[in-house]
This record gives C-alpha cells, structure tokens and sequence, in this order.
C-alpha cells in the first residue's frame, strides 16, 4: 500500500503510538492483514495528502438508447460499437440455454470490479491432478447442449466478452503462474522447516538448493503430467521402508531430500501441498473472537455478534389492504356457469388457438365446441365407467389430469369436464420415465389426494412408458391407477334429459394444484369453489380484462399463472386465449411476438426467460407491431434479476411500438395465488422508482439503501399493489409469525377469500401454512383473520408498493445471515461463463455441515471447456462471491453436459441434485472445495497442559488418584516337576529330539493346498530328519561360527519349519523372511535385501526356484545381486546327520530373530531368547489347552510374531498337530479355510483380518450353496484373529454374523493382541469369560480420556476386548509422559511384565539407552523394583463385573491403537483408523482408505472400486464426513484403484509406505483434490 512506505514524521505521536500498538497486534497474530491494513488507513488518511487508490474504480457506465448499461472495457480498449457487434454474432446462436433470467449487465459490472479487486490478493489455489484416462468427455456431438440451455453467445455476454477479457487477463493467470507465485513468494527454506515444525518433531531442515533450483524443479513436475505407472499386479505387499529407520526412536532420514527412490519431494504432490499451506495462511474472514472451551465438552465457536450489524429501525409495519373488490352485476355465480353461458350464447367465438411445433396455428376449440366437449366428458365420467349400482367415481374424488404441455386443448376440455362432473382436476405433469426426476413424489402427491384415476390423451397414453407385456409401467411410488382416455370419440353423448349440476361457487374444492417445496416433497394445494371464482373476479378487475380481448400465454396451463389467468380468468371473460407451448419457444423464441402481432394481441402472458429469448432470436424485422399490448404480465417479475430482462427487452422493442408502461410484473405463490400485480400506468405517467439495496443489509434482513459499495447492490422492482380485496402484512420469516418493523425484510402473508384453503390431505401441514395469525412485537395477536404464508419475502415500500427479493425456498442461511440463490446465480453467472458453463444450468443450494449451512454450487460444464478454463472459472466464482456476498464457498461443482436432472420443464430440479450431491451420484467431471476458508466455527485447538507428577497423583496401594490402578494380570505359569519335562521344555530344538524318540510316528503337522488337500505331512521323526539334513547342510557349506544369523526364505510351508529347528541343531540364529513377489519384485525384493543386510545374514537357506529368482536379470534390476551372502538350496540334500547337535550353554541365549515392518514403515527386528521362546508357548498351551490329541488349524503368515509361533513352534512344545492352510491358497479357492475346519471338525482355529475379510467379503453371499454342500462350523469353538492393532470389530461381527447360518457359534470369535516387544499379551482361551464390548466417547479418546457411554450414543466408538491375559503376563496402564500409573479405566500406553517379552531390538548400532526405554523400563512411582517393557500401544483396563477362572472379577484389556500411529492434529489426538471407518462408510464404492498427515494437512487416500466417473462424488462425501463426525478438515483428497493402499502380512495398513509414495507422485491416482 501506498501509506506503507510514506514518512511518519508529521504523523502526531498519538497517532504514531497507535500505529506502533497496530504493529504489535499484528506480528502477534491478534489481527488478520485485513484488519490491520484498514484501520492503519484509517489512522493516516487525514494526514496523507493523496493515497493512490489500489482499488480499481468502476468501469464508467454508458447508458444508450438503444441498450441497458454496459461496461466499457477501458479507455484504451472501447467496447465493439453497439449496432454491428450483436448483430454479426446473432447468426449462430447456440442451443443452449437461453435462460437468462439471471443476466444483468449492473450486475455483471459489479462482479468484473469486484474481481478486479482480486488481482492484489490472488487466490494460488493449486489445480487438482486427474490421470487422463479418467472422464474422458465423450465427443462434441454426443453432448448436445442441454435443450434449456443458453443463446450463450448472447448480446450480453458478447459485449461482455471484450469488457471482461481485459480485466481478467490482468486479475487471473494460469495455476502455472500461481504455482510460481507461491513458490518464489516463501524462501523455501524456511517454509519447508516452519511447515514440518508441527507435525514432524524429528526431522531436521535440510539446507535447500537455491529458489531457482527448486522453481525448475517444480516446472519439471508439473509439466510432466502423466505420473509414472506402478500399479503393479500385487501392490499389498511390504514394500520397502522408504525411511531407513531401524527403530521407534531413530531420527527418521530426512524426509525432505528424498523420499524412497530419490524423486525430490519438491515433486508436483508436495509443491501443491506447499501452495495449499500458503492459500490457508491467508486469513479467515471472521476474526478469530475468544473460542469457549470446555473441559469436557468441545463446543463450536459461537460467532460473537458483530455490533456494526445493521439492526431494522422503522416502526411496526400496519397490514396493507388491497382495494375493495367491485361487485359487477353480470359476474356469474360460479365459473362452470361462465362456460354455460358462452357456450349457449357466443358458441362460435373463439376460445383457444393451439400452435403446432412450428409456430403454425393447429386448431381452434370455441366456446361452444369447449362446451360440448366438456359436458360430454363430465357425463362419460360420470355415467359410463363402471355400473349404475357402482359407479367408479362420485361427485368429490380426485382425479389426475395427465396431458403434455402441447395439447392445452385436451387439458382444457378436460379440466371443466372434472368441474361439470363435480370431481376434482388434480394437474400432473406427464411421467417419462420410471425414474423420472420428481416421479417418487408426484406418487406422494396422488396418495395424499387419494387419486386413483388418470385421464389422458390417445397420444399421450401411446407414449407412457410400458411393460414388456404392454401395460402402463407402475410408477416409482405411485398409487396404482386407472387410465382414461378423453379423445371426443371414446365419450358418449349426453342424453336429452341429463343437465350437469352447476351449484353457487362454494367451500369445496374445486380443483387442486400442486407444489414442489424446497425439501422437494410434492404437495397439492385446494383451491375452493368460491376462491376459483373470487380470484378470477380479483384478476379481472385489476387487469381491467374485457369480454373478447386477445391473450397470448407462453406459461404453463397446468399450474399457476398459466392456469389463472389462460384457463380460468379467460373463460370468465370470454378471452381469446393463443396457447405457446415451450416446445414450440425452444424451436422459435420469437413466435409469441409473432402471435401478439398477427392477432392484435391486448395481454400477453410470459416469464422473463421468454422475454430474453425473443430478444435474443429478434432480427430487424420489419412487420412487427406491438402497440396493441396493453398489459405485459411478467410472471416472474418477483424475481430481483427480472428488472434486467424487462429493461433489455424494453430496450430493443420499444422501437416497435411496445410502450414502457404496459410492462407488469407480478407476484404469485402457490398457497396464496396472485399476491401482487403492478397496473399498467397511464401513458406518459413516470415509471415506478427502483429499490437499489445493500446486499449486506439484505443479508441481515434489513434494507439499507446502498451508498457506499457499489459492488454489492441490488436493483429490485415493485410488483404492483397488493390484489383487490386482500390484506397483507410482513412477517419474520422463522419464529412465531411476528410483523416486521418497516425496514425489515419478512415473509408476506395474505388475508383473501382469493387464496389457497390447504395442502389436501395433509392436515397438519395445512395448519402452519393456512392459518397463521400475525403477532405484534409482545407478542399478542393482532386480530381474529387467519393469514397465509406466500413463501415469498419482501417488503411494503412508498406508496404500498410491494417489493419481493427472494423466495423463502431459495434462503441459504449461513453463520446467521440469510443468502439468496437466485443472487449467487447471478453473480457466478456474471463471471463471464460463456466458455465454461450453460446460462441456466446453475443449481445453488446448502447443505449442513458441522453445525451450520454451507453452500455448494453446481453447473453443467460444456463438453468442450478445457480444464484450465474450468478451474479459473470456478476460482473467479470464488472470488465474486466472496466479494459481492461476503460469504464463502464450500463446494464448486462442474457436471458434464445434461447430466442434472431436469423438471419437467427444463429448468434444474434443486432437491433432486441436492440429493444426488449427498448420496454421491452427481458424477461432476471438476471439482473445487474449500472448508478451510468457509468453515469458522471448529473449536479452538487444544493446547497440551504441562506433565509433571503432581500430588494428586500419589499411589497409595494399589490406588491411583483414588482409583484402582489399571493393571490385569493373567494366571500363573505354575511350575512344572518332572525333570524329564524340564529337559523338553528347556529348548525347543530338545522337545523335538525327545517327541522323535518317545512318539515317532505322531503326525504334527499337515499343508493343505487350495483344493483342501494334504500336499505334505511330517511326523514328529520326520521333522526331526529333515532338520538333522540341513544341519548337515549349514556345516558342510555355510562355513558358519555358532550365533551366525541365517535368513530363511521359504514359501509357507513344512520347509520353512524344518529349516528353522535345522539352524537351531546347528548353533545359528534363523531369521525368517517373507520370499518376494515373483510379479511384483521391484517392490518386494528391496524388503527382503533390507533384512539380509540388516540382521547381517552368513548364509540363506532357500528352495531351488526362490534361488533362481534372487540371481534372475529381474532382481538385478532392482537390488545388486553379486552380494548375496551364501545361497544354500535345501530341496534335494543328501541323507547326512551332523557330527553332533547344538545344545545352547544358557536359555538366555538367542533363539531367533523376528523381524517385520511396522505400520509406520519402520523395519524392526526383535531378539527372542530360548527361555523366551518356551515361556511363551507354555502359556499359549496352558491358555488353549493344547495337548497331543488336538488338532487346530492355521490360517496365517508364518514370517513373524504370533503368526510365526504358531506355525513353527507350538505344535513341536505341545505336541498337537496342526493343519496348515497358507493364506495365498484362499485367493485361488475362498472357501479352503472354513470347509478344512468343517471337514476336520476343528475346534480352535487361528487366522487373520486378511483372511477373515477375504472369506467375508467373497463368500458372504455363498453361505447358502456352502450349506448345500455340507459345510457346518458348528464345532468351532475359538476362533482367534491374530493382531497387533485394536479388535476390528466390525469385521468380526460380520464374520459372525455371516457365517451362522453354517453352524458358527456367535462366541467363538475372538481376538489376540501381540505387539514388537511381546510377542502375544493376550488371547481368548477356553477357561475364561466371552470377550466384552464397551462404548467409549470419541471426542474425550481425543483428549486421551476414556468415557464410557450406552450403546448408540452420538460419537460412540464401540470397541471390543483383545481377549484374556495369557498365562505370566501382567499389564500395566502408563502415562507415557510422566511414566506414572494411571486408574481404572483411563487411556495409557500399554506397559507389559513378562518372561516371554522379547529382550531387545536387533540394530546394527547398539543403542543401549532405546533398549532400555522399551524393553527394560521402570515406572516413575510405584513399583521401582518391576521391570516393563512399552508395547507404544495405547489402551486402558476396565474391571467388569464377569468373573475369571480363579473366581476373581474379570479385569478387561482394550487396545485402542498404536502411539506411533495417532495423529495429532489440532492439539487432539486421532487414531487413523476412526477416521477410516467414517471415510469408507460415507460410499459404497470406497472399497478401503488411509489417511496420513503432512505438514499438518490430513490427506485422506481412498481406493475407488466403482466407475471413475464416481471418483470425484468421493471428494465431498469425504470431506463431509470427516468434519461432521472428527471435527477436522481434510486438506487433500486422492482417489486411487483398488488395492494400490499397501498392507502387510497381518492385513494392517502401511500408512507412511502410502505417505511416501504419494509424495514421490507414484499412486497414479484416478483424482487428487486439494481442498482449499
């Protein structure tokens, strides 16, 4: 700013001081920029002598005869001169939407201004990445433009073009430009290490190459488009740790450098992330107000009133009456009686002209033939459906009228056919389809009115959609009905004594009408007899009409308008009506004025968009004459945009004879009928002023005349004075029905016996609608008469005139102000959408999301808008609105080309897009969100308290705090007697030598293959011989020291087992390693090598093709593979035994190493001693009750923790056989695993999630055919998912649920818990209580407290039990930060005291400080002498009332996830798996998702299993979701195929692998959006 830089020095000191306190506050960060750079200018404007305006001035506006205002561009660039430019365009104009109800050039004017504004302070909103396979648009000509789609190249929009061109070309560049702008604006030193300062502790700044270096960079990316392709067959498998970390504690490599394969971060993700982070440092628009924050409770910002708010001032407003309805005495005493007498006496004049499609007149009815016509139809319905006895209708029933807006000659017959017959008309539109948009509640609308019969036209009837077998397809939702055919030669004359009963209008319904309300629930609306009559009566006399004037009517006969005053007033009069159906406009917008100047037309009956269309189809024609109109009825001139319409039209016609004057807009509802209409003026009488308001006024409900910011205007017309014979007052629109003080804007009601009596059938509507009675400011009633709500708000100005600014189904109330959509149309429409968008094809509407309504606009994008132009328009929409409305939104939606669901006459069908929006089936092709700026109410970020032990938390006993320690302890171990027992437990490499001896033939294990067969068995010497051959082996070729490490790569199976007791018979350590993928070994086989060079294998044991594949050119490509350690293959060995057998001289020493990838990426690997080793599987037999007559069967990986412990270890200690069913057989045969179990009649199985989910995913609708064959589970009695995560609880339960139909016990299921540093803390055994199920609150979890709540409770997390305490194990919750105990039922770190925890981590650097944290660590009170090892689990204890097998209360474990995993975001913590839960369950084509954080941005990833064309439905949904029930909002959004999130051997997903290949841009994703 120009200020910035001017000398302070004549500046008074007080003046200086609060400019120094302004400089404060603002470093501070209590004041956004805005707010600073506004009240500094405040500060110095007296003592500046000229500041040179940063805002652009308006653009001068020239009025000239012949047009409305436009904008001249800029002196240096004039606008095309007024007579050739619109006229050289106007040959082609486009089909598209002539809509233009919304044009405005003011308005358009003011947007362009308002943008230019922009041009300061760009928005660098990065583009979204869209792999190019996806939304392909299909070719130009299979798009047509939408049927009510815009003349684009309108006037309008053309002389905009060259006005807007300039001031945009200066106000928006391309992302490219934007993506440098940010890039070069933040050193990008610092902004790497301030963004990591939050969310990464660990990692150090790295320093950066030069701006320039990184500015090429980021080009390379981003030109670069096509992101490299690595879906691979088999991505679920471990891939490489992309941070060489060996252990928890490690600093992570720096992620800023490189990330796994060397791509520079400063890829095209993390340069977009980097501009997200710049765009959201801008601040919000509300100031931050001081947040509440209670403890317990997170509560939403409330918005502290802003004291400047404009407040309404005027006095209470005095009900306005129409003036008195004139008694005539010729009106007739009902209308079917106005028929009658035409029909008898003027039976020649004529009654309706009827178009056909080219504007041609088709037919004329008259008076008499109407006549006949109707009394024939009256007496067929009446006498000739069914018998004399019973007769299918009676006087009062319901009856549908079904004919296409084309044939009004039938519909009219029709209509006084039901009048004559005294049955009620029920107008509907014609259904086209089954699904037809609205057709489920057009059914509502035929049930509440208790319709059962339709009559139809022949035509009409041929043209309904039909069954195979021919009949009339059964509507979605629609009653069941019965069709008539009105055509003349189905009805039967009346007989000579038959007379039709026309009584005195009365109370009773005459006929019904319906309604769409904004929820889009149709409704119909009674219209009585004698409000029929007096509404013709009202509308005679304040249109003047006279018997035998010409009318031309463009509207709809079946509803409103069209139907008051083209059916029902014409009649009454004798009116010559000309009927222009919208068929006939869409294929010549100019045939109504033709209409008007052939026939001499006096009344011409039109909305707006008819106005605009003629305009635009107009060429200098010479025979057009419009003097004859007296009365132009604009039926939407409620509308505010209407005014531009009428003046453009005004503008170009009144060369022809069209007088200013005869221009009426009018207001009408569908409860009230007509409201208001303006008279025509008397010729020459100055025109009625214009209401120019203040859009911020209108916000407040208030009207403020607007002075100062020309930019947020709006020009409103008056609709005339209220109808004769009516009352109306203005009252708050929500609340109790209280008048509105004079300044205030309110919805109008009307007193008349003109209006609408009720909804039919729905009573309880009716009442709030029908019947409210005005209240004055205390509330008391202002008098007896029952008003009734227009739905329509507005206001009374100067001289009773009425002003309507929006319709109450139009409100968006946002953070207490009220928006009007038809305002943000117009003003997204005024962002030049010609290239981009259909005019008219823009649905604005809000949706709720967290606890306040936000907005969301969607258009039909045309087929050929680039995807540049896309976005920049979207981002100018952005902008305008922000500007104009001062309101921000939450969502931009493009949709391809006539893809939004139309009502039957070409407009946009808002609830039904509304719905598909939330249901996710809008399919848009672009889309834009933007919580971060538009969502302001989060509650304030929880900052973390001090830890330190305070005195409350002294121990005494066992009570923490006065509460029971949270500790469970499972039963002893006992101690075992016999000393030969000793022997065989002592090392398992000894219980097998002893099983060989003492029961040889005992058959341990047994490896089926996928068609359930046993490929392989092994008895107890057998395995015993095969380990002695590869003892023999190791000797022989390894040249191998005792204590060697030695990898075992082997496919699941008895090889693997053999090989492991083989290096335990020879003094080496096995190490066993998942073999790599054959497909997939770019992304397997670095693991593997990982693992060899970290625990320093001397040798690999192998089967002779895995030792092919590690010396294959494939794996050369991805590891160097001359440095293989020794390769020994184990397939064909000799007949040797070794010299002698290993016996280890202590049980302390190694037994085996187990390594395996965390969900973090890291690479771990746990030593487990021989004493270790037995404990453990001592516990498990104790807690399983295995002994040698069992059998169980496994379902797992072998390569690590419990997994691996089942499958090599326990059967050898306690000698029960196991069936082995490798878990890659399941993907070539699903149902292997449970039809071994029914087969064998197991009773306790082992398996895991993946496994689980497979069976559950693929055989749940199979159950019936497995039961068929024989399959039955009901012998199962434990079924136990090995885990190191929280219970899935979900999955478990379907699984149960599932698979009871075959016998499953819902009990048998159940969870184990192991983690690094102890291999199994927990598992359900056979002696204790079932598994038990808590609720806890997830808002307090976040706060890292346990609440416990009922089932179904708001925010409830359900989670179960990880089963019961194995056998000498005690757990221990901990405070991770002061290491103190904690009570019963408080989240903790999971502390675990165990002979059977591992004994430390396996690095190459021997910290000693990190082995002692984890595995060897003491509390900080307590108990000082116990020795603990961390699980970096967090979970809590609860005692519940079940009792153990000692008879003690059951204490009960619950995991609620892994430390190193939480997010914290927002000073809370989350668990990643919560917000997956929510994200996959927000759409049924989100088959799994992940979510990890970056630089404090939460990027949700989801795996898309339907169409593409889905994958941006995705995008909302997510969002929504997270924020609704987590509070958060998701910066990044990325939609990828299915299976490309990896996961590991347990099924648990590697989140930072995902992390890490999302920054190096290898996902390949099918969308990422970046939420603004």
């Amino acid at each position: 700013m120009a200020d910035r830089a001017m000398d302070l020095s004549g500046v008074p000191k007080e003046v200086r001081d609060q400019l120094a306190e302004l400089d404060l506050e603002l470093s501070e960060g209590d004041i956004t920029q805005k707010g600073y750079e506004k009240k500094r200018s405040r500060l110095l404007t007296p003592y500046i002598p000229h500041i040179t305006s940063v805002e652009l001035s308006l653009p001068d506006v020239q009025l000239t005869p012949g047009h409305s205002a436009e904008p001249s561009p800029s002196p240096e660039a004039p606008g095309p001169s007024t007579s050739s430019a619109p006229r050289s365009h106007r040959g082609h104009r486009s089909g598209g939407t002539r809509d233009d109800r919304y044009r405005s050039d003011i308005h358009t004017e003011l947007v362009q201004a308002a943008l230019a504004k922009h041009k300061e302070e760009k928005m660098g909103l990065p583009m979204p990445t869209k792999r190019r396979s996806a939304f392909v648009q299909s070719p130009v000509e299979n798009c047509t433009p939408p049927d009510t789609s815009s003349a684009s190249e309108d006037e309008g929009s053309l002389r905009r073009q060259a006005a807007l061109s300039v001031a945009l070309a200066q106000s928006l560049q391309s992302p490219e430009y934007w993506i440098n702008r940010s890039l070069q604006g933040s050193s990008t030193s610092s902004s790497a290490s301030s963004t990591l300062s939050h969310g990464e502790p660990k990692i150090q700044p790295q320093p950066q190459p030069s701006t320039a270096i990184v500015d090429v960079l980021a080009h390379l990316r981003i030109e670069n488009s096509v992101p490299p392709d690595v879906t691979s067959s088999s991505s679920r498998l471990d891939l490489p740790p992309a941070v060489k970390g060996m252990s928890r504690g490690q600093s992570r490599c720096s992620m800023l450098d490189n990330t796994a394969d060397g791509v520079p971060v400063n890829s095209r993700v993390s340069t977009k992330i980097q501009q997200l982070l710049n765009t959201l440092k801008r601040p919000k628009r509300p100031p931050l107000s001081e947040f509440f924050l209670d403890d317990s409770e997170e509560i939403v910002e409330v918005q502290q009133p802003d004291p400047n708010t404009p407040k309404p001032e005027g006095r209470q407003i005095i009900p306005v009456k129409g003036e008195p309805l004139g008694v005539v005495s010729n009106w007739p005493p009902a209308l079917q009686a106005s028929l009658a007498r035409w029909g008898a006496t003027q039976a020649k004049s004529p009654a309706l002209s009827v178009l056909d499609i080219t504007g041609k007149p088709l037919y004329t009815l008259t008076y008499g033939k109407l006549w006949s016509r109707s009394l024939k139809l009256a007496y067929t319905l009446l006498n000739k459906l069914g018998t004399k006895a019973e007769p299918v209708l009676k006087p009062g029933d319901r009856v549908a009228l079904v004919y296409p807006n084309s044939d009004p000659g039938m519909l009219w017959v029709a209509f006084y056919g039901c009048l004559l017959a005294e049955v009620i008309p029920v107008p509907i539109e014609v259904p086209l389809s089954r699904q037809d948009s609205g057709s489920q509640q057009i059914g509502f609308l035929l049930g509440s009115c208790g319709v059962g019969l339709a009559l139809t036209s022949e035509v009409c009837l041929k043209g309904l959609p039909k069954t195979p077998n021919g009949e009339i397809m059964q509507f979605k939702g629609w009653p069941r009905m019965k069709w008539v055919v009105t055509d003349t030669k189905y009805l039967t004359k009346p007989s000579k004594d038959w007379q039709p009963h026309i009584p005195t209008a009365n109370t009773d319904t005459a006929y019904i009408e319906y309604k769409a309300t904004k929820e889009g629930t149709v409704m119909g609306v009674a219209v009585s007899k004698i409000s029929m009559l007096t509404h013709c009566q009202a509308l005679t006399q304040a249109c003047n009409y006279c018997e035998g004037e010409t009318l031309v009517n463009v509207l709809d006969c079946k509803k409103d308008m069209g139907l008051w005053h083209g059916v029902l007033t014409s009649v009454m009069n004798r009116i010559h009506t000309i009927s222009v159906p919208y068929a006939v406009m869409k294929a010549c917008p100019m045939s109504w004025v033709q209409r008007v100047h052939i026939h001499k037309a006096r009344v011409a009956l039109v909305k707006c968009r008819d106005l605009h269309w003629a305009m635009m189809a107009h060429r200098e024609q010479k025979d057009t004459n419009l003097s004859s109109i007296r009365m132009l009825i604009v039926a939407d001139g409620a509308n505010p945009w209407s005014v531009s319409s009428c003046d453009a039209f005004l503008n170009v016609f009144q060369a022809y004879g069209l007088k200013p004057e005869v221009i009426c807009p009018c207001a009408s509802s569908a409860e009230a009928l007509t409201v208001a209409i303006r008279r025509p003026g008397a010729r020459g009488a100055p025109l009625p002023a214009r209401a120019i308001l203040s859009m911020a006024g209108l916000s407040h409900g208030v009207i403020r005349v607007n002075t100062e910011d020309k930019n947020s205007a709006l020009t409103v017309q008056d609709v005339g004075h209220v109808m004769p014979g009516a009352l109306m007052c203005i009252v708050k629109p929500d609340g109790p029905p209280q008048l509105c003080k004079t300044d205030e804007i309110g919805e109008i009601v009307l007193n008349s016996r003109a209006g609408g009596t009720m909804y039919y059938g729905l009573p309880g509507v009716t009442k709030n609608t029908f019947e409210v009675i005005p209240v004055n400011q205390a509330g008391a009633p202002i008098g007896e008469i029952a008003f009734t709500r227009t739905g329509l708000l507005g206001f009374v100005g100067p001289g009773s005139l009425v002003f309507v600014v929006g319709k109450i189904e139009g409100l968006l109330s946002v953070s207490g102000r009220r928006h009007n959509a038809d305002d943000l149309v117009a003003t997204a429409l005024a962002v030049e959408p010609v290239k981009t968008v259909y005019r008219g094809r823009i649905a604005v509407f809000s949706v709720t999301a967290f606890y306040d309504e936000r907005i969301v606009v969607v258009a039909e994008q045309r087929p050929d808008a680039s995807e540049e132009d896309s976005f920049q328009w979207m981002s100018r929409v952005l902008q305008a609105i922000d500007s104009i409305h001062q309101v921000g939104l939450y969502c931009l939606a493009l949709v391809p080309a006539n893809t939004l669901p139309k009502t039957p006459l070409g407009g946009i069908h808002i609830c039904e897009t509304k719905q598909n929006f939330l249901d996710g089936n809008l399919h848009p092709c672009n889309i834009l969100l933007c919580p971060h700026t538009c969502v302001t109410n989060l509650p304030k970020p929880r900052q973390k308290q001090p830890v330190g032990v305070g005195p409350a938390s002294i121990m005494v006993g066992n009570l923490v705090a006065g509460k029971r320690m949270a500790q469970a302890v499972g039963r002893e171990l006992g101690v075992v007697e016999d000393q030969d027992l000793i022997r065989k437990h002592q090392f398992l490499s000894e219980a097998l030598q002893w099983r060989a001896q003492t029961d040889p033939d005992h058959v341990l294990y047994v490896l089926l293959n996928a068609k359930g067969v046993a490929v392989c068995t092994s008895t107890c010497l057998q395995l015993h011989k095969r380990a002695e051959k590869i003892t023999a082996a190791l000797m022989e070729k390894g040249g191998l020291n005792t204590g060697d490490n030695v990898v075992l790569l082997y496919p699941p199976g008895i090889d693997l087992i053999a090989a492991f007791y083989g290096c335990l018979y020879a003094g080496v350590v096995p190490v066993t390693v998942r073999p790599p993928h054959p497909q997939n070994l770019t992304a397997t086989l670095p693991t593997v090598r990982m693992i060899i060079d970290v625990s320093k294998a001397a040798c690999i044991l192998t089967t002779q093709p895995l030792m092919r594949i590690l010396r294959s050119r494939e794996a050369a490509a991805s590891v160097n593979i001359k440095t293989w350690p020794t390769i020994i293959d184990t397939d064909d060995l000799p007949r040797k035994r070794p010299p002698q057998i290993y016996k280890p001289p202590t049980a302390e020493m190694l037994a085996y190493l187990d390594f395996s990838v965390s969900t973090t990426g890291m690479l771990t690997g746990v030593k487990m001693s021989h004493a270790a080793v037995s404990t453990l599987c001592r516990s498990i037999k104790l807690q399983c009750e295995l002994y040698s007559s069992r059998q169980i069967a496994i379902c797992l990986d072998p390569y690590c923790g419990l997994g691996f412990v089942l499958w090599c270890l326990s059967s050898v200690y306690s000698g029960h056989q196991s069936i082995l069913i490798p878990p890659l057989e399941l993907e070539s045969s699903l149902p292997v695993w449970l039809s071994t179990l029914s087969q064998y009649k197991i009773r306790d199985t082992f398996c895991s999630y993946s496994v689980m989910e497979l069976c559950t995913k693929g055989l749940g609708t199979q159950t019936e055919m497995l039961k068929a064959r024989g399959l039955n589970l009901s012998c199962v009695r434990s079924c136990v998912v090995i885990a190191e995560e929280r219970p899935r609880l979900l999955l478990t339960q379907s699984f149960s649920k599932l698979f009871k139909d075959l016998g499953l016990s819902p009990r048998a299921v159940s969870t184990a818990f192991g983690s690094r540093v102890n291999l199994a803390l927990c598992m359900q055994g056979t002696a204790g209580p079932d598994p038990s199920t808590v609720y806890v609150d997830m808002k307090s979890l976040r706060h890292d407290r346990v609440r416990l709540v009922e089932r179904g409770a708001p925010q409830s997390l359900p989670l179960m039990e990880s089963g019961t305490i194995l056998p000498g194990v005690r757990v221990i919750i901990v405070n991770p930060e002061t290491r103190g105990p904690l009570g019963d039922s408080h989240l903790g770190e999971i502390w675990v005291s165990s002979a059977h925890s591992a004994s430390g981590y396996y690095t190459i650097y021997n910290e000693e400080s990190l082995q002692a944290d984890h595995f060897n660590t003491t509390l900080s009170f307590g108990e000082p002498q116990t020795l603990w090892a961390r699980t970096g689990c967090l979970g809590f204890v609860k005692r519940t009332e079940l009792l153990d097998s000692t008879g003690d209360l059951h204490d009960a474990l619950f995991v609620v996830g892994s430390l190193d995993e939480t997010l914290e975001l927002r000073g809370l913590r989350y668990h990643p798996i919560d917000i997956e839960t929510s994200v996959s369950r927000t759409h049924r084509s989100i088959a799994e998702s992940a979510v990890f954080t970056w630089t404090n941005l939460l990027v949700v990833v989801a795996e898309l299993s339907g169409s593409e064309q889905e994958a941006l439905d995705l995008v909302p949904l997510v969002t929504n979701v997270v924020l609704e029930e987590h509070h958060l909002i998701v910066g990044v959004v990325v939609i990828v195929d299915p299976g490309v999130i990896p996961i590991n051997s347990r099924g648990e997903k590697q989140r930072m692998h995902l992390r890490d290949s999302f920054l190096a841009d290898q996902l390949d994703p099918i969308y990422v959006a970046y939420n603004m």
